[in-house]
Protein backbone atom coordinates (compact mmCIF):
# COMPACT_ATOMS: atom_id res chain seq x y z
CA UNK A 1 0.00 0.00 0.00
CA UNK A 2 1.17 3.57 -0.65
CA UNK A 3 2.61 5.00 2.59
CA UNK A 4 0.25 7.99 2.57
CA UNK A 5 -2.78 5.71 2.15
CA UNK A 6 -1.39 3.32 4.75
CA UNK A 7 -1.11 6.14 7.29
CA UNK A 8 -4.60 7.37 6.42
CA UNK A 9 -5.99 3.86 6.98
CA UNK A 10 -4.31 3.65 10.40
CA UNK A 11 -5.74 7.06 11.30
CA UNK A 12 -9.19 5.82 10.22
CA UNK A 13 -8.89 2.90 12.66
CA UNK A 14 -7.58 5.08 15.47
CA UNK A 15 -9.91 8.10 15.17
CA UNK A 16 -13.11 6.78 13.60
CA UNK A 17 -13.61 3.10 14.36
CA UNK A 18 -12.18 2.34 17.80
CA UNK A 19 -13.67 5.46 19.47
CA UNK A 20 -17.13 4.51 18.18
CA UNK A 21 -17.06 1.03 19.62
CA UNK A 22 -15.69 -1.16 16.82
CA UNK A 23 -13.83 -3.71 18.94
CA UNK A 24 -13.83 -6.93 16.91
CA UNK A 25 -10.14 -7.39 15.98
CA UNK A 26 -11.04 -9.28 12.81
CA UNK A 27 -13.24 -6.44 11.56
CA UNK A 28 -10.60 -3.85 12.40
CA UNK A 29 -7.93 -5.85 10.59
CA UNK A 30 -10.16 -6.28 7.54
CA UNK A 31 -10.80 -2.54 7.46
CA UNK A 32 -7.05 -1.98 7.71
CA UNK A 33 -6.10 -4.47 5.01
CA UNK A 34 -8.71 -3.67 2.34
CA UNK A 35 -7.38 -0.76 0.29
CA UNK A 36 -10.31 1.64 0.26
CA UNK A 37 -8.59 3.89 -2.26
CA UNK A 38 -8.89 1.18 -4.91
CA UNK A 39 -12.68 1.59 -4.75
CA UNK A 40 -12.84 5.41 -4.57
CA UNK A 41 -12.51 8.09 -7.27
CA UNK A 42 -8.83 8.28 -8.20
CA UNK A 43 -8.48 12.03 -7.84
CA UNK A 44 -9.15 12.00 -4.10
CA UNK A 45 -6.39 12.47 -1.52
CA UNK A 46 -5.68 9.86 1.19
CA UNK A 47 -7.39 12.08 3.78
CA UNK A 48 -10.49 12.30 1.60
CA UNK A 49 -10.60 8.58 0.79
CA UNK A 50 -10.25 7.46 4.41
CA UNK A 51 -12.19 10.39 5.89
CA UNK A 52 -15.29 10.13 8.05
CA UNK A 53 -17.81 10.42 5.23
CA UNK A 54 -19.39 8.62 2.32
CA UNK A 55 -17.90 9.02 -1.16
CA UNK A 56 -19.64 9.36 -4.53
CA UNK A 57 -19.29 6.53 -7.01
CA UNK A 58 -20.75 5.78 -10.44
CA UNK A 59 -24.43 6.14 -11.35
CA UNK A 60 -25.29 8.23 -8.30
CA UNK A 61 -24.35 5.51 -5.82
CA UNK A 62 -22.16 5.98 -2.75
CA UNK A 63 -19.30 4.27 -0.96
CA UNK A 64 -20.44 4.25 2.66
CA UNK A 65 -18.35 5.95 5.33
CA UNK A 66 -15.84 3.65 7.03
CA UNK A 67 -17.71 3.49 10.34
CA UNK A 68 -20.92 2.36 8.64
CA UNK A 69 -19.08 -0.40 6.77
CA UNK A 70 -17.30 -1.56 9.92
CA UNK A 71 -20.41 -1.38 12.10
CA UNK A 72 -22.60 -3.31 9.66
CA UNK A 73 -19.86 -5.90 9.28
CA UNK A 74 -19.55 -6.28 13.04
CA UNK A 75 -23.32 -6.66 13.38
CA UNK A 76 -23.29 -9.37 10.70
CA UNK A 77 -20.72 -11.43 12.67
CA UNK A 78 -19.20 -13.11 9.63
CA UNK A 79 -17.17 -16.26 10.25
CA UNK A 80 -14.61 -17.85 7.90
CA UNK A 81 -16.15 -20.16 5.35
CA UNK A 82 -19.68 -18.79 5.67
CA UNK A 83 -21.74 -18.04 2.58
CA UNK A 84 -22.74 -14.38 2.52
CA UNK A 85 -25.32 -12.85 0.21
CA UNK A 86 -24.65 -9.16 -0.35
CA UNK A 87 -27.41 -7.04 -1.88
CA UNK A 88 -25.90 -4.01 -3.59
CA UNK A 89 -22.36 -4.56 -4.86
CA UNK A 90 -21.81 -0.88 -5.56
CA UNK A 91 -18.09 -0.09 -5.76
CA UNK A 92 -17.18 -3.53 -4.39
CA UNK A 93 -15.56 -2.16 -1.22
CA UNK A 94 -17.87 -3.84 1.28
CA UNK A 95 -17.65 -7.02 -0.81
CA UNK A 96 -13.88 -6.94 -0.32
CA UNK A 97 -14.22 -6.45 3.45
CA UNK A 98 -16.50 -9.50 3.68
CA UNK A 99 -14.07 -11.53 1.59
CA UNK A 100 -11.18 -10.44 3.82
CA UNK A 101 -13.05 -12.05 6.72
CA UNK A 102 -12.93 -15.36 4.88
CA UNK A 103 -16.50 -15.40 3.57
CA UNK A 104 -17.68 -16.83 0.29
CA UNK A 105 -19.57 -13.84 -1.09
CA UNK A 106 -22.40 -13.80 -3.62
CA UNK A 107 -23.06 -10.14 -4.45
CA UNK A 108 -26.11 -8.94 -6.38
CA UNK A 109 -26.14 -5.60 -8.20
CA UNK A 110 -28.95 -4.31 -10.39
CA UNK A 111 -26.68 -2.13 -12.55
CA UNK A 112 -24.59 -4.25 -14.92
CA UNK A 113 -22.04 -1.45 -15.37
CA UNK A 114 -21.48 -1.18 -11.61
CA UNK A 115 -21.10 -4.93 -11.25
CA UNK A 116 -18.56 -5.05 -14.06
CA UNK A 117 -16.53 -2.15 -12.66
CA UNK A 118 -16.61 -3.67 -9.17
CA UNK A 119 -15.43 -6.97 -10.58
CA UNK A 120 -12.40 -5.30 -12.14
CA UNK A 121 -11.49 -3.60 -8.85
CA UNK A 122 -11.98 -6.78 -6.84
CA UNK A 123 -9.81 -8.78 -9.22
CA UNK A 124 -6.93 -6.45 -8.34
CA UNK A 125 -7.73 -5.89 -4.66
CA UNK A 126 -8.46 -9.48 -3.64
CA UNK A 127 -7.66 -11.86 -6.52
CA UNK A 128 -7.86 -15.01 -4.38
CA UNK A 129 -11.23 -14.25 -2.80
CA UNK A 130 -14.21 -16.55 -3.31
CA UNK A 131 -16.56 -14.10 -5.04
CA UNK A 132 -19.58 -14.47 -7.31
CA UNK A 133 -20.90 -11.21 -8.79
CA UNK A 134 -24.32 -11.32 -10.41
CA UNK A 135 -26.73 -8.80 -11.91
CA UNK A 136 -30.35 -8.92 -10.81
CA UNK A 137 -33.16 -7.65 -8.61
CA UNK A 138 -31.72 -7.60 -5.11
CA UNK A 139 -35.14 -7.67 -3.48
CA UNK A 140 -35.44 -11.23 -4.82
CA UNK A 141 -32.07 -12.27 -3.42
CA UNK A 142 -30.28 -14.92 -5.46
CA UNK A 143 -32.23 -18.20 -5.11
CA UNK A 144 -29.89 -20.20 -7.35
CA UNK A 145 -27.25 -20.37 -4.60
CA UNK A 146 -29.49 -20.14 -1.51
CA UNK A 147 -29.61 -20.59 1.43
CA UNK A 148 -27.08 -18.22 3.04
CA UNK A 149 -25.48 -18.05 6.47
CA UNK A 150 -25.45 -14.26 6.36
CA UNK A 151 -27.24 -11.62 4.29
CA UNK A 152 -26.03 -8.03 4.09
CA UNK A 153 -28.19 -5.41 2.41
CA UNK A 154 -26.63 -2.05 1.52
CA UNK A 155 -29.76 -0.34 0.19
CA UNK A 156 -32.89 0.66 2.10
CA UNK A 157 -36.12 -1.30 1.78
CA UNK A 158 -39.60 -0.32 3.06
CA UNK A 159 -39.95 -3.76 4.68
CA UNK A 160 -38.11 -7.06 4.78
CA UNK A 161 -38.30 -8.64 1.29
CA UNK A 162 -39.92 -12.06 1.47
CA UNK A 163 -37.24 -13.72 -0.64
CA UNK A 164 -34.45 -12.61 1.68
CA UNK A 165 -36.33 -14.04 4.65
CA UNK A 166 -36.73 -17.34 2.80
CA UNK A 167 -33.09 -17.51 1.71
CA UNK A 168 -31.62 -17.12 5.20
CA UNK A 169 -30.26 -20.31 6.80
CA UNK A 170 -31.54 -21.58 10.16
CA UNK A 171 -29.45 -19.73 12.77
CA UNK A 172 -28.53 -17.21 10.07
CA UNK A 173 -28.22 -13.45 10.47
CA UNK A 174 -29.19 -10.51 8.26
CA UNK A 175 -28.46 -6.78 8.45
CA UNK A 176 -30.69 -4.49 6.39
CA UNK A 177 -31.70 -0.80 6.47
CA UNK A 178 -35.50 -0.54 6.78
CA UNK A 179 -37.69 2.55 6.66
CA UNK A 180 -38.83 5.19 4.21
CA UNK A 181 -36.73 6.79 1.47
CA UNK A 182 -35.33 9.46 3.79
CA UNK A 183 -34.78 7.77 7.15
CA UNK A 184 -34.12 4.18 8.10
CA UNK A 185 -32.88 2.03 10.93
CA UNK A 186 -30.34 -0.78 10.70
CA UNK A 187 -32.41 -3.87 11.44
CA UNK A 188 -30.65 -7.05 12.54
CA UNK A 189 -32.57 -10.28 11.96
CA UNK A 190 -31.55 -13.62 13.46
CA UNK A 191 -33.27 -16.89 12.67
CA UNK A 192 -33.89 -19.43 15.41
CA UNK A 193 -35.55 -22.36 13.71
CA UNK A 194 -38.74 -21.04 12.13
CA UNK A 195 -38.66 -17.83 14.20
CA UNK A 196 -37.12 -14.64 12.87
CA UNK A 197 -36.13 -12.21 15.59
CA UNK A 198 -35.59 -8.49 14.90
CA UNK A 199 -33.36 -6.05 16.75
CA UNK A 200 -33.16 -2.40 15.67
CA UNK A 201 -29.76 -0.74 15.82
CA UNK A 202 -28.62 2.70 14.62
CA UNK A 203 -30.58 5.22 12.59
CA UNK A 204 -29.14 5.48 9.09
CA UNK A 205 -29.70 6.73 5.58
CA UNK A 206 -29.06 4.60 2.49
CA UNK A 207 -29.98 4.81 -1.16
CA UNK A 208 -33.31 3.04 -1.82
CA UNK A 209 -33.47 -0.58 -2.90
CA UNK A 210 -35.19 -0.67 -6.26
CA UNK A 211 -36.96 -3.92 -7.02
CA UNK A 212 -40.17 -5.87 -7.31
CA UNK A 213 -40.36 -6.35 -3.51
CA UNK A 214 -38.91 -2.94 -2.57
CA UNK A 215 -39.25 0.55 -4.03
CA UNK A 216 -40.45 0.98 -7.62
CA UNK A 217 -37.85 2.28 -10.07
Amino acid sequence: MNLDFDQAAERMIRTQLRPRGIRDPRVLEAMRRVERHRFAPQQLTPAQVYGDHALPTELGQTLSQPFVVAHMTALLDVQPGQRVLEIGTGSGYHTAVLAELGASVISVERHAALSEAAGQRLHVACPKADLTLVVGDGSLGWPDLAPYDRILVTAAAPSLPVALDQQLEPHGRMVIPLGDRNEQVLAVFTRDGDELQRHDDLACRFVPMIGSDAWPG
